[in-house]
């Protein structure tokens, strides 16, 4: 009988060391099948139900590996391994609060698993638990302060909770350990922007895009950060990047839209917001930056349209039913126009030049009492505000029509 225990033994091994080799061979589903004839034979190793769960894993079979994990640690409940390649999949799964269980139990186990405090970290950073995260991830550092991995997640749990000098502090160190960690960079290039340093930012997002060229976000913000300091050219090279990479990044479009209306490319401006639209045809802001542009090139029909759009999806703003009346003014619609003025000064009873502008209307429609009465209402509204050169054009006008009558 002993014999036959030894021979029993031996097999199970042999079952085991195969479906190691099949698995680094890229076998997986035959890796289970020689660790479970393993287990059949011997029902009691535990790291033979933990390879099984480990390749469960890779396989997307997660509550299978999450079983072959509880096994490991029923036979060997003093593994903290296990506790951990448990808890990581529980964490995959969405139960963070498992995942921390199984860490909070390795590291009772053995209170030095610098591992086990970087993962927990990971976890309640992932709960919003950034005191916690930062916590563990201090932790982590004590035990082991070369990994890079626990400065970088610690810096991002300080960045949300608005200690943005610390996370400098993390992302450089980092950075110092592994001077090519392309996300340290980003998200210090993040955090120096933030801090209104943004020629800092923009050295750290170039230094992400060395190390990562095919990464569309750095250079998108980049080409924002760029354009934030007047650098618009600039910008449009950098969103055109993300384009080539991206090319169904509608952010990327419309902001290059907006550098590129800032440039008098107001053409290509349209071009870019028709984008915008061809993704999303309810992105009012598409529309109302379109209308803007097509106006200034003179397409008042076209602006119109867009205008009409966005009063469709955000009917409370009174400057799209202004800038619509100016352009229903400049085709001749002068009713229309003072349809659209009034509308906007109904929503904003302190927009002046909706004032002033159905003034002109109605003048133009021989209305001159009522134009008075429009200019009248503008002049003091100008005056408030500190726009003298108007103010004195509504009392002018006044005066001009009360000539005529």
């Amino acid at each position: 009988m002993g014999k036959q225990i030894r021979e029993d033994h031996q097999s199970a091994i042999n079952y085991y060391n195969r479906g190691y080799a099949k698995e680094n061979l890229g076998d997986k589903y035959g890796a289970i099948a020689d660790f479970t004839e393993a287990i059949r034979i011997n029902s009691d190793e535990a790291s033979y139900y933990n390879c099984r769960g480990a390749v469960k894993s890779e396989l997307g079979d997660k509550h299978g590996a999450i079983a072959d994990f509880t096994e490991s640690i029923r036979i060997n409940p003093d593994e903290v391994y296990y506790y951990s390649k448990r808890g990581v999949t529980k964490s995959e799964l969405g139960d963070k609060d498992g995942a921390i269980a199984d860490f909070t139990e390795a590291i009772r186990i053995n209170p030095d698993d610098n591992y086990a405090y970087y993962l927990r970290g990971i976890a309640k950073s992932d709960l919003r638990d950034k005191q916690g995260a930062i916590a563990d991830f201090t932790e982590h550092v004590r035990l082991d302060p070369n990994y890079a991995a626990a400065y970088y997640n610690r810096g991002n749990a300080k960045s949300e909770l608005r200690d943005k000098h610390g996370a400098i502090a993390d992302y450089n160190e980092a950075i110092r350990l592994n001077p090519d960690y392309a996300l340290a960079y980003y998200n210090r290039g993040i955090v120096k922007s933030e801090l209104k340093n943004k020629q800092g930012a923009i050295a750290d997002f170039t230094e992400a895009i060395r190390i990562n060229p095919k990464e569309a976000t750095n250079y998108y913000n980049r080409g924002f950060t760029k354009s934030a300091l007047g650098d618009k050219q600039g910008a449009i090279a950098d969103y055109t990047e993300v384009i080539n990479l991206d090319p169904d990044n509608p952010l990327a479009y419309f902001n290059r839209g907006i550098a590129k209306y800032n440039l008098g490319d107001k053409q290509g401006a349209v071009d870019d917001y028709t984008e915008v639209i061809r993704f999303n045809h309810d992105d009012a802001s598409a529309y109302y930056n379109r209308g803007n542009a097509k106006s200034a090139l003179g397409d008042n029909k076209g602006a119109i349209a867009d205008f009409t759009e966005y009063i469709r999806l955000d009917s409370d703003y009174a400057t799209t039913y202004y800038l619509r009346g100016n352009a229903k003014s400049a085709i001749g619609d002068k009713q229309g126009a003072i349809a659209d003025f009034t509308e906007a000064i109904r929503i904003n009873p302190n927009l002046a030049k909706a004032y002033a502008n159905r003034g002109v209307a109605k003048y133009n429609l021989e209305d001159k009492q009522g134009a008075i009465e429009d200019f009248q209402k503008a002049a003091p509204l100008f005056q408030s505000q500190g726009n003298t050169e108007w103010y004195q054009t509504s009392l002018n006008s006044i005066k001009e029509i009360e000539k005529l009558l």
